[in-house]
């Protein structure tokens, strides 16, 4: 019997998820990637990012990092249900010893995007913005002060389908102080605008609930209360390199799933994606190839998985 069509066993499981450990393409190659087939809603990740110099978490570089991810998408495509997303997080890169950013992480996208046999469209572009990230690449930021601090991640949506399932006013966005005042009292000035756009006198009179949200999700470094890194303190290891700020896989999880839907992180790290899965009431399969960052993640879990949310 051949290796990869032999059942194999979750490192780790919850009431809704599993975490295997493994490199991706060998375990979707065989019976789990079988098994996940056509039944994936959101497929949430964040590979290893193109960086121009090996790290711990196994990063590849360059070209051989464009053929990597470019290679897996058929494979993610064939996981979805015909209403499903795949969202990527690619973060940006630098050319070794030189104040240029790399195109990489654009080559990247655009050759899985396009990829013959995975028939997949760009439904939307967002940014993932850390309001408060440290400055970086500090060489060119802090010590030459010939550039500004790199604060922002893409983040890319894409589907088999022209119309996935999605729903904006799972995501709702806090009004602002002036439109809560207009809702209090009922009143501002309607009539034309200059962009052509003609104001009803009462357009802007029912309250949703919120505003509907841009494509830039903001959000701030992890507190220092995450159960995550205060286990890694009291262990003393050193913490996931790359780990994903929980906002960015709550809002695609609420946007384009439902309770109990699956979603699936190929690439898992620390597991954020399977954790905030996990809180919002849907089933979660993660894979993830060190196994010392899978037993890690397990951390995460140890405390009722309804805890808060850390934005």
């Amino acid at each position: 019997m051949e290796m990869n069509n032999i059942e194999m066993k979750p490192y780790f499981k919850t009431k809704l998820g599993k975490l295997y450990v493994g490199r991706a393409e060998d375990l979707l190659s065989g019976k789990l990637g079988k098994d996940l087939e056509g039944k994936v809603q959101l497929l949430f990740t964040s590979p290893p990012f193109p960086l121009n110099h090996k790290k711990s978490y196994g990063n590849l570089t360059g070209e051989d990092y464009v053929r990597w991810l470019r290679g897996f998408a058929p494979a993610f495509a064939k996981l979805l249900k015909p209403n499903g997303s795949i969202v990527i997080e690619i973060g940006n890169g630098w050319e070794p010893k030189r104040p240029v950013q790399s195109l990489m992480s654009l080559k990247a996208l655009l050759e899985f995007a396009e990829h013959p046999d995975a028939n997949l469209r760009l439904c939307q572009e967002f940014v993932g913005f850390n309001r408060a990230r440290l400055p970086s690449p500090a060489e060119w930021v802090t010590v030459k002060r010939i550039r500004v601090k790199d604060s922002y991640t893409h983040v890319w949506w894409l589907a088999t389908s022209d119309r996935p399932k999605a729903n904006n006013r799972n995501v709702p966005k806090d009004y602002s102080p002036a439109m809560k005042r207009l809702l209090h009292r009922k009143k501002y000035n309607a009539g034309a605008r200059p962009s052509g756009w003609n104001i009803g006198k009462t357009s802007f009179f029912t309250d949703n609930g919120g505003a509907i949200p841009s494509n830039v999700i903001e959000f701030s470094n992890t507190k220092s209360s995450d159960p995550y890194l205060k286990a890694c303190k009291q262990f003393k290891v050193k913490p996931h390199q790359a780990r994903m700020p929980q906002a960015i896989p709550s809002f695609f999880i609420k946007f384009l799933t439902d309770e109990n839907d699956l979603v699936f992180d190929p690439f898992g790290g620390s597991n954020v994606t399977g954790f905030v899965a996990e809180n919002l009431g849907r089933r979660w399969v993660t894979i993830e190839a060190n196994e010392n960052y899978a037993h890690q993640s397990t951390w995460r879990f140890e405390k009722e998985t309804n805890s808060r949310l850390f934005y």
